[in-house]
């Protein structure tokens, strides 16, 4: 018998910002001069019975190595709709990159989900190319080993259902093993796409983010997260500001940093 589909909530939490001109956005640069900067979000998927957290961010000092601004720490962000980090159980790493696979001692309970591609990617000879291992800390890789050893890690070979009303589906495209969530709720079934889509422009104009592993798996990645989807008005792009936007608050105090992605967009 199959069990009901559970509706949850879902909070895009932006902890980080960086400032940059469109041409660094687009496969092949942009023609237009013009500031086009990226958030950085963590997403907390909220149900009746278990809640999930979608990557993990990084800390400030990770950040500033990068040049990237801390707006808020994510302990901080998951403190401000109700969720202490030391009692999640279950974390869903989109991809290892250093910005979804960071903060590695903030969920010490947790049971991480992964594909096996991805690992095998992050581990593997494509990280004997620069451009390629440039987006990964390997100290965020070799705690991702050490929670294999210590049994804290569950593999997923493409499309996985982890709960009524919860999957997530391999997309590939931006790295290897890049996976999206999918998401029952009240208003239907949404895709957090991370970054199978850094922007609404790159899906929306079919122009791919230069951070590329596979550009055809990218491309098809954009077919895939709106088939998987209710509609285009369902599917959250990884780094766009204008999610915050589009999307209502999820309190006064939380104003311009929470929203929440359950609700209708504005």
């Amino acid at each position: 018998m199959t069990s009901p589909l559970e509706n949850y909530k879902i909070y895009a939490i932006k902890y980080a910002h960086h400032d940059r001109p469109a041409r660094e956005n687009f496969l092949g640069g942009d023609p237009h001069d013009v500031s086009m900067p990226l958030d950085y979000f963590v997403w907390a998927v909220v149900g009746e019975s278990r809640t999930f957290i979608v990557d993990t961010g990084f800390d400030p000092e990770v950040g500033n190595g990068r040049g990237r601004t801390t707006t808020h720490r994510v302990e901080e962000g998951l403190q401000a709709v109700g969720i202490r980090a030391d009692s999640v159980e279950d974390v869903i790493v989109t991809h290892m990159h250093y910005d979804h696979a960071g903060n590695r001692e903030l969920f010490p309970k947790a049971r991480y989900h992964v594909q096996d591609r991805e690992m095998a990617y992050c581990t593997g000879r494509c990280m004997c190319h620069g451009v390629l291992k440039h987006p990964f800390n390997p100290d965020d890789v070799k705690m991702m080993v050490g929670r294999i050893f210590d049994g804290r890690v569950q593999f997923h070979d493409g499309a996985s259902q982890l709960a009524p009303g919860l999957s997530v589906h391999l997309v590939g495209g931006h790295t290897n093993g890049l996976q999206v969530v999918r998401v029952h709720t009240e208003r239907g079934w949404v895709v957090l796409a991370s970054d199978a889509s850094h922007l609404y422009a790159n899906m929306e104009q079919q122009r791919p983010f230069p951070a590329v592993y596979n550009v055809g798996d990218m491309l098809e990645g954009y077919r895939v997260v709106h088939q998987l989807a209710d509609s285009t008005h369902h599917v959250v792009p990884g780094h766009d500001p204008d999610v915050l936007r589009r999307y209502p608050s999820h309190s006064k105090a939380t104003q311009g940093w929470i929203v929440r992605l359950d609700a209708a967009p504005r």
